[in-house]
């Protein structure tokens, strides 16, 4: 078959000369361009632009398509497409792996040559298939130009250039917004609001990054749908940069996915040829180098947002979005919104952890604990192995639990909760004040239709699949295709996985609660020394062991989720999003959540009492609480899984595994011949080097888990707010780097909001106010402390409460073999020991039956649950009320720009019909009108749709 790596194919019709004329002569067919430079666009003399670009330095290379063009005897995949072959597989190779060269075999092998000849009418068939795709990309005209000889071996690529023609008539189609001549002025609101976020932007004035902008401040372009009609609005007077480099790319993008391959009877567009590793890469190449001599937007990003040294500053979000689209712009923006809003609630955290700190030498509950005068003698933490103990060694825990359990911690639930409301307030003024600055006032649901009706590369070989299985006599017109009885065996699948990965995540959780139990007892039974330090060793390593089960289980669970969402073979790529979405969340949330969930309304009730105790796996007994309550054990086992998921899962997998594999590669390439590749490499073979892009999915899904972290349980530990903080300054500088740095440019993608990841927070805040209600209610001692000091203590003081919550226990009503195999250990006999519950005592007519005292916390417990939810939600909601969700000079600016558009076209058609006046009276003097005709009418505008040919 005939290769084309030399010649340059210009499309017949489509004629185009560097200066934007259209009228120039048109190139002979099949002319050969010479190479003039290896990599003519780093820099080239001769055309010394920024970004890559075509042989002759002039036309801008748009997109790249990878192909492989390795000979027959690599080892190869079956040739049918509809084999019984893996599927996810196959994409993964196409994408990311190479074709390893199998052992050499004598050629006299029959088999090995039988072999042979299966692979060269593979490649065959690939080759045919890329050739026609590529016909009709010319015929869309898109011009072509081939690249096998380069440095890459294996991989030869395609690169494509979009003329002015195409860019128009594709603008035209894709309705997109572009700037016109006219400019209007930008009026700032003059109330309070306005004018203290103004002061609060010019003292904020250093920390802004030094991005320039080509629109002046306070002045507005005017943005109009494009159209070929129309083109006089618009300043064409520099062709080369009225559509830059991302608009570009996603116009050829949309071309790729109109165009087909009809080849065998059946439709294949790019995601499909990609899926069959026919292709094996698609991606827009980079402007340039990061580290060059000339000056361009990736360089620019990476000084002014992907270095740590620029962390105190603001991110270029207008940059970032012009460089990456506005989808890559949104996510950044939220995450600095985000962040920003975390200042507040670190700072309140701090304050009321300092409050703590500062009043826990005053607590009355710590200071009867730590008294040594109080003799009290405690039951047994474990049966035969643990003896009885005095409450004074638990001192150190009861003052810890106070920096987290006191008086502020309601008050900063509250916080919290308002908080969040002000959050998601915030962000949805910023995305409207975004959309409006980016034009995407206008991009309704008609234009996401237009973006998200192309099918999955997956659904359409399932439909070809069905296809060719149905009978010959069903009728033709019919379209084919999925149905739920189609989906059943994989929907009864995702049913079946999910719940077992859920059932997981609870054994594991268990596995770790027989852990906390069996190592208790055997730290009592090694050594008496060691008593007072178990507690903290048992908490501490469980909670260790849970994140590194999370850990584990998050890649797992990713990966699951995944492949579970292709079994479903969901129609678009929104459907797909959405179902991987709500998948990966559902399991890494239940694996986050569920150790956290059981310290937090489960532990320590759930425990029976001494002589009558709960026993799980035959003589594990259920685990209690500390006399401070389980809110200790909380903040810990919090503490250790924010820091375990954001510095070690999320940071260092994404440092040092990057970097680690830099170093392999690094050593085994010589440093000369690096830095020679380097130099000679042009730009769509160094794009090749990097990572894949792999979507925003997993940077939205870590960041919601950290907001789950922060306001589900923030009652039990206040500095949850800064932690996030730390983390999300260092996270936005990582993925800066990674994006501008390591992966491949993504396709600009339009989009109005943060979908469906909305919702999720929106859930996320309504569902924090129920869980701090329980959290203060259930898990910490405030209710019990308030019923208490306003009911049953004689002063109004909490003195005397350590001893209220204490119920007694005679020694004798042990169950046989539960009694402790040291009783003596104290020095003296006990008669009765202490345990932490509202029981009657043994001398009671009702011995051990839960007290009065028990049923009237509880009523309090309950009532302020309803209170606080009903209250707190109240409030939230008044301040949504209160805070509109549109900016009032955002409201203003886009009616004014309404207003400056429909006079913009007032005064285009009274030229018309002053035009068509002249017209009238040059060329038709003979016949003049009477004084009662009406003026000539303009003719009426084409329908711009109608016009559009391929």
């Amino acid at each position: 078959m005939m290769r084309r790596s030399d010649n340059y194919l210009p499309v017949p019709g489509e004629e185009k000369n560097h200066d934007g004329n259209q009228d120039c002569a048109k190139p002979r067919n099949n002319e050969s361009i010479p190479m003039k430079k290896i990599h003519a666009d780093e820099g080239s003399p001769l055309h010394p632009k920024l970004g890559p670009y075509f042989r002759d330095g002039h036309r801008r290379v748009d997109y790249i398509l990878e192909y492989s063009i390795q000979k027959p005897n690599s080892a190869r995949r079956h040739s049918t497409i509809f084999g019984n072959d893996n599927f996810l597989r196959r994409l993964r190779r196409s994408l990311s792996t190479r074709n390893s060269k199998a052992p050499l075999q004598p050629k006299e092998d029959p088999e090995f040559a039988a072999q042979e000849h299966r692979a060269d009418y593979h490649e065959d068939d690939k080759s045919n298939k890329r050739k026609e795709f590529e016909e009709n990309l010319q015929e869309a005209g898109l011009e072509l130009e081939w690249d096998e000889e380069n440095h890459v071996p294996g991989v030869g690529f395609l690169k494509i250039h979009a003329p002015w023609d195409i860019l128009c008539r594709e603008a035209e189609l894709m309705k997109l917004k572009m700037p016109t001549k006219k400019t209007y002025e930008i009026k700032q609101g003059s109330n309070l609001v306005e004018k203290i976020r103004l002061f609060i932007h010019k003292a904020t004035a250093p920390l802004h990054p030094k991005v320039e902008s080509n629109q002046q401040p306070g002045l507005k372009h005017l943005s109009h749908p494009f159209s070929r009609e129309k083109e006089h609005l618009f300043d064409l007077s520099n062709k080369d940069k009225f559509f830059d480099s991302k608009t570009r790319s996603s116009i050829v993008h949309e071309v790729l996915k109109r165009t087909k391959c009809e080849r065998d009877h059946y439709s294949m567009g790019i995601t499909s040829l990609l899926a069959n590793s026919i292709y094996m890469a698609a991606y827009p190449p980079h402007d340039g180098d990061i580290n060059g001599m000339d000056r361009n937007d990736r360089r620019l990003l990476y000084e002014e947002w992907a270095s740590y040294s620029v962390f105190y500053k603001y991110q270029p979000v207008g940059l970032i979005r012009k460089y990456f689209g506005e989808k890559v712009g949104l996510y950044f923006a939220w995450l600095g919104v985000y962040t920003q809003m975390l200042i507040p609630a670190s700072i309140v955290g701090v304050i009321v952890f300092l409050y703590g700190c500062a009043t826990v030498d005053s607590n009355i509950p710590s200071m009867e604990i730590c008294d040594p005068r109080n003799d009290i003698i405690m039951c047994p933490l474990c049966d035969r192995a643990c003896s009885y103990w005095k409450l004074v060694t638990a001192c150190g825990t009861a003052r810890a639990s106070h920096l987290f359990d006191n008086e502020a911690t309601v008050f900063f639930s509250i916080f919290m909760a308002l908080w969040a409301v002000l959050f998601m307030e915030h962000w949805k003024r910023r995305q409207m004040r975004l959309n409006y600055t980016w034009d995407l006032t206008g991009f309704g649901e008609e234009e996401e239709e237009d973006h998200k009706d192309h099918n999955r590369a997956e659904y359409e070989i399932r439909v070809m699949e069905k296809t060719m299985r149905q009978d010959q006599s069903a009728p033709k017109e019919e379209k084919v295709k999925l149905t739920c009885i189609d989906r059943m065996p994989a929907y009864m699948t995702v049913v079946a996985m999910m719940a077992f990965m859920i059932t997981l995540s609870f054994t594991m959780a268990f596995g770790v609660i027989l852990y906390r139990i069996s190592i208790k007892a055997a730290l009592h039974m090694a050594s008496a020394a060691g008593q007072s330090n178990i507690r903290a060793t048992v908490k501490g390593t469980a909670a260790v062991i849970n994140v590194v089960i999370i850990i584990i289980l998050d890649e797992i669970y990713a990966k699951v989720a995944r492949w579970l969402t292709i079994l479903e073979v969901p129609k678009t790529d929104k459907s797909f999003d959405n179902r991987l979405i709500f998948k990966t969340f559902i399991l890494k949330f239940v694996n986050a959540f569920t150790p956290i969930v059981y310290l937090a309304f489960f532990r320590g009730r759930l425990v029976g009492r001494p002589g009558k105790y709960l026993y799980v796996v035959g003589s594990y007994r259920m685990e209690e609480c500390a006399h401070a309550g389980c809110l200790m054990e909380l903040c810990i086992q919090l503490c250790i899984t924010m820091l375990g998921k954001q510095f070690i899962q999320n940071n260092l997998f994404e440092i040092g595994i990057p970097k680690l594999k830099k170093m392999l590669q690094k050593r085994k390439m010589d440093p000369q011949e690096e830095e020679k590749q380097n130099k000679i490499l042009p730009r769509h073979q160094k794009d090749h080097l990097l990572l894949p892009f792999a979507g925003l999915n997993p940077e939205y899904m870590e960041m919601i888990i950290q907001f789950g972290m922060v306001t589900l349980f923030v009652a039990s530990f206040p500095l949850a707010p800064l932690f996030a903080l730390l983390n999300n300054i260092i996270e936005i500088r990582l993925d800066a780097k990674k994006f501008v740095k390591e992966l491949r440019r993504p396709v600009a993608a339009k989009a109005k909001n943060i979908g469906i990841w909305y919702n999720l927070l929106r859930g996320l805040s309504k569902v924090a106010v129920i869980v701090n209600a329980f959290v203060i209610a259930f898990t910490s001692d405030f209710i019990p402390r308030l019923v208490y000091q306003y009911t049953y203590s004689p002063d109004g003081t909490l003195h005397g409460f350590v001893n209220h919550t204490l119920s007694v226990f005679n020694v004798r009503d042990f169950e046989p073999n539960t009694q402790p195999i040291y009783p003596n250990h104290l020095g003296y006999n006990v008669e009765t020991c202490r345990y932490k519950d509202y029981r009657e005592p043994p001398w009671s007519s009702t011995p051990y039956e839960l007290s009065k005292e028990f049923w009237s916390i509880l009523a309090v417990r309950l009532a302020f649950v309803i209170v606080f939810q009903n209250v707190v939600m109240l409030m939230s909601d008044f301040v949504d009320w209160l805070i509109p969700d549109i900016p009032k000079d955002i409201t203003l600016q886009i009616h004014k720009e309404k207003i400056h558009m429909m006079e913009l076209f007032m005064k285009e058609e009274q030229g018309k019909r002053r035009a068509a006046r002249d017209s009238r009276g040059l060329y038709n003097c003979n016949s003049p009108t009477s004084d009662g005709q009406s003026p000539p009418q303009p003719r009426s505008r084409p329908n711009t749709h109608a016009r559009v040919g391929w």
